[in-house]
């Protein structure tokens, strides 16, 4: 790392264990001056932002698409952590319900969980030390990690770097512990000041600066993401979570990593504005178009039910499975207030319909919807 440091580096070098040195990020700038390229960009990641939110405010029953954008994010993120899961993984087990999920799949639930907590919990409080650590705790509990002291900060200095390196090969070394308190409360502060600074802007700041304190033993990457949307969702910019990140940092992981660390080597801000908004603007762009297809498969499936004279039941079954494309009939039951026979009988006329299919012949058998899925699934165009 030392040696990539620029002669204006975005902080300072302190020592650390071993005779090595670790990196001490500044405090965040409380003004910062955007060349025309990044105004340009800014109302673009603005504008399509706006879209979503406006979609988002639109839809009658919003939960039926946030669910599965939500678990799509968290799948996403824990893949960048090396998480091996499918979103099918995930959402079959959810509709299952009965088994225990694998390592993997119980790690994408727990973020799913943290970021419900974290989503609560701002009717209660601002993004803070207190939150984050309650949304660090759920993260790791019961999955890898849980021996790092969830829900508190590191008391040991950390690096960043391959699988087994020492802190002499390390390719980042955050700050000692002995530092992180007030490191954290700069960043506090700055999450919570009202500056003369665009939301995305200031959240683009927000996201580097946590990811080089490295508050915690494990699970960093995942909260500083999940930050992302909570931030934008406690600025009013988004009227509901629905824009996540981790798809465009996933898609070029290496390129992620080395935007980061060139903020702490050169103190370029531009570079990483410029990666992060283009990020905001094809990834607001990109759901917008999943909702609209959504919507559009939701209005020929309706209009498949009409033809047939299918009771409403089995319209709000379809409306329950763009929250989650697999189904079984004790799930059904349950949200229909019918007996599991009943449930099975609606199952099997949706199935008739070419809505759904059997995929697990499995007590209870498993139905899925797939070109929903196939929507949710499909990688960016």
């Amino acid at each position: 790392m030392l040696k990539r440091l620029g002669p204006n580096p975005y902080g300072t070098l302190v020592p650390t264990i071993e005779n090595q040195m670790a990196f001490a990020p500044a405090p965040l700038p409380r003004e910062l001056n955007l060349n025309p390229h990044l105004v340009w960009m800014l109302d673009n990641a603005s504008r399509a932002v706006a879209s979503l939110s406006a979609i988002g405010e639109n839809m009658q029953n919003p939960h039926l698409l946030i669910s599965p954008m939500l678990r799509r994010e968290a799948l996403l993120s824990s893949r960048i952590e090396g998480t091996i899961a499918s979103l099918s993984d995930v959402l079959s087990h959810e509709a299952i319900r009965k088994r225990r999920p694998n390592d993997d799949v119980e790690e994408v639930i727990n973020y799913v969980d943290a970021l419900d907590l974290g989503i609560s919990l701002l009717e209660e409080m601002p993004i803070s030390y207190r939150l984050v650590n309650e949304v660090h705790r759920v993260l790791l509990s019961g999955v890898r990690g849980q021996e790092k002291r969830p829900g508190e900060f590191r008391t040991l200095q950390v690096w960043i770097g391959a699988p087994g390196s020492s802190i002499r090969n390390a390719r980042f070394v955050p700050p000692p512990p002995d530092m992180l308190r007030d490191q954290f409360q700069d960043w506090e502060e700055f999450a919570n000041a009202d500056l003369e600074m665009p939301p995305l802007v200031k959240c683009a700041l927000m996201h580097y600066q946590f990811e080089a304190i490295h508050p915690y033993r494990d699970g960093n990457g995942r909260i500083g993401r999940l930050l992302i949307t909570l931030f934008l969702k406690e600025s009013g910019i988004l009227s509901n979570p629905l824009l996540y990140l981790s798809a465009y940092f996933e898609r070029e992981r290496q390129r992620y990593y080395d935007e980061l660390l060139s903020v702490s080597a050169t103190g370029d801000w531009e570079q990483w504005l410029e990666y992060f908004l283009n990020g905001v603007w094809k990834e607001s762009l990109d759901v917008v178009a999943r909702i609209r297809r959504l919507r559009d498969l939701q209005e020929r499936h309706r209009a498949e039910l009409l033809k047939r004279r299918a009771p409403a039941s089995e319209s709000r079954l379809v409306d329950e499975l763009f929250a989650n494309p697999f189904m079984t009939a004790p799930r059904a039951s349950e949200i229909l207030g019918m007996t599991p026979a009943g449930a099975r009988r609606a199952l099997g006329r949706l199935a008739s319909a070419g809505i759904v299919r059997v995929i697990s012949d499995h007590r209870p058998q498993l139905y899925l919807a797939e070109e929903i899925l196939e929507i949710l699934d499909a990688p960016e165009a």
